[in-house]
């Protein structure tokens, strides 16, 4: 496969670049949508298709939110935000996917090689099974106390982890480390024993975008009405409606306003309410934990790692970190590697500069495949922790939240003019895409009546 075709190139930027209506070309709204993400533009379809007037304000100066396709590298588009369609059945994003045209691949998860330092393989198969063993006798364990508390704290208060050796405990934890926290961009110290993983599932395999994941936002927003580079501060109660003001004191009016932003900006304060939300939303923004899951895309002249799946694994000096490539290659056509962190690591990470992330990155892809490893020739980098719309990659269940608490922070708020939604707020699907648009049809539902 060579690199994305003219025509799938053309085709994903005709639908990046498609036409933003102007904020002054209607009345004033009867919902501001604030956040062009999946959820808020799945949103604003649901509810521009049932004849509501709906004004979009995006503080970024582009559409899709965690949805960021990079378009640096011409010819490869590099998704440094969200990568998958998790599971292909049934998913809402398969049918809009296949509604805008945009072709798919599947992602090869197996074999997974996990290398050693010196390129040989790491003992692993048997430390899997401890640490699924593990993990079910801690929750089991852990659903027997009257509170809640860490996935890692239930596993270490097991006899059975006291009696592993360094060496094993070293092998469980990387794979606690890639099966767990790089899926829920968080620590086993910060997950829940009880609910760290209490969501549905999909059936089929997990798809990715040759021409980029940001022709799905794109579609939604075609013909939305969409106003970029409008940071909203904060909303406020009016007569029987609202007021939304944005950072650059531009002031909207309308009878609903429905936030989508990302968990992190709500952890932050960044959006003031001129009244109280209420107490459980309140509590649930404080509760939910928002995790940190970054990418260093490496791009090279050739193809030097293994090629009969699409990912492996590292095992080096520390578990947490450079822990799991992706392969890019059978996607784009391009020598790219994509090595992810996750939680600890991550926010580490995002302290360095790029030649230093750069060279730790090698380092870990020098230890597997030997000295003679050459050097990247073009480098992408997310820090998502670091970016202020944002605060964070996606949320996860912390200790003491689990399902009741993603459904207090969804809804209506202020007798129903105040709306949240976004993938923090789904039960069913949290941390994902597809919970986002979901989530967004929801909203659009409770609004429309």
């Amino acid at each position: 496969m060579g690199m994305v075709s003219r025509r799938e190139f053309l085709a994903g930027m005709a639908l990046a670049a498609c036409p933003i209506a102007p904020a002054g070309a209607q009345a004033r709204p009867d919902v501001i949508d604030i956040g062009a993400g999946m959820a808020g533009l799945a949103a604003a379809r649901a509810l521009t298709e049932r004849g509501i007037a709906t004004l979009v304000l995006e503080a970024r100066a582009r559409i899709g939110g965690r949805v960021w396709t990079s378009t640096k590298w011409p010819g490869v588009p590099v998704d440094l935000g969200a990568s998958w369609i998790h599971g292909t059945d049934g998913n809402p994003l398969t049918r809009l996917a296949d509604a805008a045209g945009v072709p798919r691949r599947l992602t090869r998860w197996d074999p997974n090689p996990v290398f050693a330092p010196g390129g040989g393989r790491a003992p692993i198969d048997d430390a899997a099974e401890r640490a699924q063993a593990l993990i079910d006798k801690a929750r089991a364990r852990a659903e027997e106390r009257d509170a809640d508390i860490s996935l890692g704290r239930a596993v270490e208060a097991l006899p059975d982890w006291a009696g592993l050796d360094d060496q094993m405990r070293r092998r469980v934890r990387h794979v606690v480390h890639a099966e767990i926290e790089l899926d829920y961009a968080a620590g086993w110290q910060e997950l829940s024993a009880w609910n760290f993983d209490d969501s549905g599932n999909y059936g089929g395999g997990d798809v990715m975008f040759p021409g980029g994941y940001g022709a799905l936002p794109a579609h939604l927003a075609q013909g939305l009405q969409i106003e970029t580079g409008a940071a909203v501060v904060r909303i406020e109660k009016e007569g029987t409606g609202v007021r939304v003001i944005t950072g650059t004191g531009a002031v909207h009016q309308a009878r609903h306003a429905l936030v989508t932003v990302p968990l992190g900006v709500l952890k932050a304060g960044q959006i003031g309410f001129g009244h109280p939300l209420g107490k459980a939303r309140t509590a649930a923004i404080g509760a939910l934990g928002m995790g940190l899951l970054n990418k260093c895309c490496l791009r090279f002249e050739r193809v030097f790692w293994p090629g009969s799946g699409d990912v492996f694994s590292y095992l080096g000096a520390r578990d947490d970190r450079w822990a799991q490539w992706l392969s890019l290659s059978a996607v784009s056509g391009v020598p790219v590697l994509m090595g992810f962190n996750a939680a600890e690591a991550a926010r580490d990470i995002e302290t360095l500069d790029d030649a230093a992330t750069i060279a730790e990155a090698m380092a870990a892809l020098r230890s597997i495949f030997g000295p003679a490893t050459p050097e990247p020739v073009a480098v992408e980098i997310s820090r998502w922790g670091g970016d202020p719309f944002a605060l964070g990659s996606y949320s996860f269940a912390a200790v003491g939240t689990g399902r009741e608490t993603r459904q207090a922070l969804a809804g209506a708020d202020w007798d129903g003019r105040l709306v949240f939604a976004g993938e923090a707020t789904h039960a069913d699907h949290p941390a994902t895409v597809h919970g986002a648009y979901l989530s967004g049809e929801d909203a659009a539902g409770l609004i429309a009546g």
